[in-house]
C-alpha cells in the first residue's frame, strides 16, 4: 500500500472513531433528557394557546436536560385522564373540572385512574361568569334571586361556565333551569322570550367568546349584578366574586359601572407523583417570567398582577382537594399556605 493511501485510511479511521465516540457520547445525554408532556384542548383552542406560551417559557427555563412538549386532545376531560393515566404530566383543568373529577361526576363516574388523581398544582388564568339580560327588560331583574327557576341559557350544558353557574346557584339555594340553545341564537332567543337571561364569560376580564360578541352587535344587553348579600354568600362559598371592567371587554354600555363576576380558575394540574422539586422549580420559572407570558398572551394579565394569590385563590375554591407538595413548598415560601389545607402524601 502506498504512504498516501495508508495515510488516507489511517485519517479515515480516526475520524470514524471519533465520530462513533461523539455520538456515543451524545446518546445517553439525549436520552437523560426528561420529557414534560403538557396535555391541553384542542388545536386552535385557547386552552392550547395558553399551553404553548407555558411551554416556551417552561423549556427556556428548564434549559436541554428537558423537552416539554404540548399534547392536544379534543377534550378538557380527555387531556385530565390522559395524565391521571401517565400519558402526559400536566393536565388542563377548571377548579369546576376539578370538582367534578373528585366528586366522581360525569365523565369521571365510571373512571379508575391507572397512575393517580390530579391535585392542585398550577393555575394559569380566570374566566369571569356572569349574569345577562335584554337591555329592554333590565328593570325585571335587581339580582340573582330574580332568575330562581327561570329559564335562563347558562352557555352550553356540561362546559365549565355552564358548571360555574350551576353551583353558584347551588351557592345561593336557587332553581337552576337551564335552557339549551345553540349558542349562536343567544340574540334571538332573548327576543324570542325562550329564555330570561344567560350567563356571559370573560376570559382574564378582557375577552369575550366569538358567540357572545356576535350576540351585542344584535341585541342591547345589560348586566345583573349579585346583590351584597349574595356576594356574602358566594364568599362563604369559596366563590370570591371579582370586578370587570365591562367597557373593556364589550363594545356597548351594559347599564353598570362594573361587572361582578364569579372566576373560575383554569389550570394545569399533574399527579401527586411528580417531582416536588421539579414542580416547585417550574412555579419559580413562570412567577420569575410572568412578563414574558403576558408577552405571549395578554390573558395571562391577572397571573403576571397576583402569581402566587391566584395559586392560592385556586386552591381555596376546592380546599377539601390535596395540594400538590411542590405548590405547598411555594405557597409557603410567599406566605399564602393555609394550614387547613391538605398536602398530597402527607
Amino acid at each position: 500500500m502506498s504512504s498516501l493511501k495508508s495515510r488516507f485510511l489511517s485519517t479515515f479511521i480516526a475520524l470514524g472513531a471519533t465520530f462513533a465516540l461523539t455520538v456515543a457520547t451524545i446518546a445517553p445525554a439525549e436520552a437523560q433528557r426528561q420529557t414534560i408532556r403538557i396535555a391541553t384542548s384542542s388545536t386552535g383552542s385557547y386552552g392550547y394557546a395558553v399551553g404553548t406560551v407555558l411551554s416556551e417559557t417552561i423549556q427556556r427555563g428548564l434549559g436541554r436536560g428537558f423537552e416539554v412538549v404540548v399534547q392536544p386532545y379534543p377534550s378538557t376531560s380527555g387531556a385530565m385522564i390522559s395524565v391521571m393515566n401517565g400519558e402526559g404530566e400536566f393536565g388542563y383543568t377548571a377548579d369546576v373540572g376539578m370538582r367534578s373529577l373528585y366528586d366522581g361526576a360525569r365523565p369521571y363516574d365510571d373512571f379508575s385512574p391507572r397512575r393517580g388523581m390530579l391535585v392542585h398544582s398550577l393555575y394559569v388564568y380566570p374566566m369571569e361568569t356572569f349574569m345577562l339580560v335584554l337591555d329592554a327588560r333590565k328593570d325585571e331583574f335587581n339580582s340573582y334571586a330574580d332568575f330562581d327557576g327561570r329559564p335562563v341559557f347558562f352557555t352550553p350544558a356540561g362546559f365549565m361556565n355552564w358548571l360555574n353557574m350551576r353551583r353558584i346557584f347551588a351557592a345561593l339555594g336557587y332553581e337552576f333551569n337551564h335552557v339549551e340553545i345553540d349558542s349562536a341564537t343567544v340574540a334571538d332567543a332573548y327576543q324570542a322570550r325562550s329564555i330570561d337571561g344567560s350567563a356571559g364569560y370573560t376570559t382574564a376580564g378582557r375577552s369575550l367568546p366569538t358567540y357572545w360578541r356576535e350576540a351585542e352587535l344584535r341585541a342591547n344587553l345589560a348586566a345583573i349584578n349579585p346583590t351584597e348579600e349574595e356576594k356574602e354568600k358566594l364568599r362563604a362559598a369559596g366563590l370570591v366574586p371579582v370586578e370587570i371592567d365591562p367597557s373593556v371587554a364589550f363594545s356597548q354600555e351594559l347599564g353598570v359601572d362594573r361587572i361582578w363576576g364569579v372566576p373560575i380558575y383554569f389550570a394545569y394540574n399533574v399527579r401527586a407523583d411528580f417531582d416536588a422539586d421539579l414542580m416547585k422549580r417550574i412555579l419559580e420559572i413562570l412567577h420569575e417570567n410572568v412578563e414574558r407570558l403576558v408577552d405571549g398572551d395578554p390573558g395571562f394579565g391577572p397571573l403576571a398582577a397576583d402569581f402566587v394569590g391566584t395559586q392560592a385563590a385556586g386552591v381555596a375554591a376546592n380546599p377539601d382537594i390535596p395540594v400538590h407538595p411542590g405548590l405547598a413548598a411555594f405557597l409557603k415560601d410567599h406566605g399564602q399556605w393555609d394550614d387547613s389545607w391538605t398536602i398530597a402524601g402527607q
